[in-house]
């Protein structure tokens, strides 16, 4: 069972309704929409990130993920709670790979489920795009021959526009 820490906190006899995790080893699918399942919802949206092959026509071998984990929990926590109230969402899924992520793995799983479409495929969206500007998750992507490696930012958001810092590596 891979319920974190985050999860684990419970009121009365009913679990949490946010499960945030940040580790080097995600949950199933299936156990993200087993979290999320509620009878009071017609609906659970997800949205799974996967490595790529490519970053500007360089081949991508894989990705390294780092962050402080304490200040990502936070922050993805306080993202769900905006989601929920926002979006009429019930239950979120909100996980992020640490470590070595290779192409085609997940590296990011957001689930949620509302009491119709319109909320959860919504809340999806909006965890995501406001995951990428504010949690502190930062990745090397390792490219095949002599392309090296380099660190990324996730988006910062700078005059309303997206900006990524990257350092390449020497």
């Amino acid at each position: 069972n891979m319920l974190s820490s985050s999860q684990a906190s419970t009121e009365g006899n009913s679990k949490s309704p946010i499960w945030i995790q940040v580790s080097e080893e995600l949950p199933t699918l299936q156990e993200c929409y087993d979290f999320c399942s509620d009878p009071s919802c017609g609906a659970i949206s997800s949205f799974v990130g996967t490595t790529r092959d490519n970053f500007q026509s360089k081949k991508v071998v894989k990705l390294w993920y780092e962050a402080y984990i304490p200040m990502a929990e936070k922050e993805i926590r306080k993202l769900c709670m905006e989601a929920m109230e926002k979006y009429d969402i019930r239950r979120i899924v909100a996980v992020h790979r640490i470590g070595d992520c290779p192409v085609e793995k997940a590296s990011v799983v957001i689930v949620c489920s509302s009491p119709h479409r319109a909320g959860s495929l919504e809340g999806c969206s909006y965890l995501i795009n406001e995951l990428k500007a504010k949690v502190p998750i930062w990745k090397r992507e390792t490219y095949e021959e002599d392309n090296g490696a380099v660190w990324k930012e996730n988006i910062e958001w700078k005059d309303g526009k997206p900006k990524r810092v990257m350092v390449k590596e020497e």
